[in-house]
C-alpha cells in the first residue's frame, strides 16, 4: 500500500490548520496593536508569520491579506502607510464560520495575542494592562491552561501598581511558553529558555477559583494548616466530593497546603504539581487550589 505524502492529509486537516491559524492571527494583530506604537519589528513578525502561512492563500481571510503583505514586501521594505494597510486589514477581517469551540477558538486568539505583545522583543505596561482588561473579559476561561497561570502572575505583578523589571522579565518567561518560535522571525527559543531558566516557575494556584464539591474529585499535596489530609478527605467527602490520592485527568481540583510551603507569590512546586500542569497543557481542566481558597469555600459550605 503506497504511503501518503503530508500534502495528501492536508485536504483532511486543513479546516483546523486555518482556523486556528485565523484565531492565531486575529490575537497576533490585537498585541501588535496594543500600545498604539508598531515597530519595523513587529511589522517583520507579522509579515513574516503571514508569508508562512502562505499554502492557506486560497481561504479566507488569507486569500485577501496575502496578496497586500506580497506587494508590500516585493521592494524589501514595508512603509509606514504598507504597515497601516496590512494591520488594518487584519484587524478588519470577520470570520463567521466555526471550526472550534468558543474556549479553544479564545485560547488560540490568546497565544497570537502574547506572540504579538513580544514580537519585538519587549514586553510594554500598556501590553500588559491591555492582557488584563482582555482577561477581565474573558473570565469564562477560568480553568483553562494558560488563563489561571497569566491570571494570577498578573494579579501579584499588578497588586502594588508597579511593575519591576524583574516582574516585566517573568511574564515574557512564562509568555514565551506560548509563542510557537518556528513561525517567528524575531524570537529566539534559546533566549527564553535562559529566562525561564531564572524566573523558573512550577505551577501556579489559581486566584479566587469557584470551587464546588457535589461529585467534584479532590486530591492534595503539600502540608496543610487545617488538619490531616485524611481528616482533609473526610471533609470533602461530607460535602459531597471525592478524595484521592492521585492527580489523573478526571481530577477536579488539586489542592496545595501551605505549611512549611516556600511559596513565591502563587508559585508553587512538587511531583503532582508537575502533573497537574502537565495534565492541563493537554486540555484537562485541573485546577490548582491555594489552601486558603479551599477551606474558604468549605466554610461557605458549612454556613449554608
Amino acid at each position: 500500500m503506497p504511503v501518503k505524502e503530508p500534502e495528501q492529509y492536508r485536504q483532511f486537516t486543513q479546516p483546523a490548520e486555518l482556523h486556528k491559524a485565523v484565531n492565531t492571527l486575529r490575537g497576533l494583530v490585537a498585541g501588535i496593536n496594543s500600545d498604539l506604537d508598531v515597530t519595523t519589528n513587529e511589522v517583520t513578525e507579522l509579515v513574516h508569520w503571514c508569508q508562512l502561512h502562505a499554502h492557506l492563500r486560497h481561504r479566507h481571510p488569507f486569500s485577501e491579506i496575502l496578496p497586500v503583505v506580497e506587494q508590500a514586501t516585493e521592494d524589501g521594505v514595508v512603509t509606514e502607510e504598507e504597515a497601516k494597510d496590512i494591520l488594518w486589514l487584519c484587524n478588519n477581517f470577520v470570520d463567521t464560520s466555526v471550526y472550534y469551540d468558543v474556549v479553544t477558538s479564545s485560547i488560540q486568539f490568546l497565544a497570537g495575542m502574547l506572540h504579538g505583545f513580544l514580537a519585538d522583543g519587549e514586553l510594554s505596561d500598556r501590553e500588559i494592562m491591555a492582557l488584563r482588561s482582555w482577561m477581565d473579559a474573558n473570565q469564562f476561561l477560568a480553568g483553562t491552561y494558560p488563563f489561571d497561570e497569566i491570571n494570577s502572575l498578573l494579579y501579584v505583578v499588578l497588586e502594588d501598581r508597579r511593575i519591576t523589571r524583574e516582574e516585566r522579565e517573568q511574564l515574557m518567561a512564562f509568555f514565551g511558553n506560548s509563542v510557537d518560535f518556528t513561525a517567528s522571525y524575531n524570537l529566539s527559543e534559546a533566549s527564553f529558555s535562559r529566562l525561564r531558566e531564572q524566573y523558573s516557575i512550577g505551577g501556579i494556584c489559581a486566584v479566587c477559583p469557584e470551587i464546588t464539591f457535589e461529585g467534584k474529585v479532590f486530591c492534595f499535596t503539600g502540608e496543610f494548616y487545617r488538619g490531616k489530609r485524611a481528616e482533609i478527605a473526610q471533609t470533602v467527602a461530607q460535602l459531597g466530593g471525592i478524595a484521592r490520592t492521585a492527580v489523573s485527568a478526571k481530577t477536579h481540583y488539586l489542592v496545595v497546603g501551605n505549611a512549611g510551603n516556600p511559596c513565591w507569590a502563587y508559585a508553587c512546586y512538587g511531583r503532582k504539581i508537575e502533573q497537574a500542569v502537565s495534565l492541563r497543557k493537554e486540555g484537562a481542566g485541573i485546577i490548582i487550589v491555594n489552601e486558603t481558597d479551599f477551606w474558604d469555600a468549605v466554610d461557605d459550605m458549612e454556613l449554608l
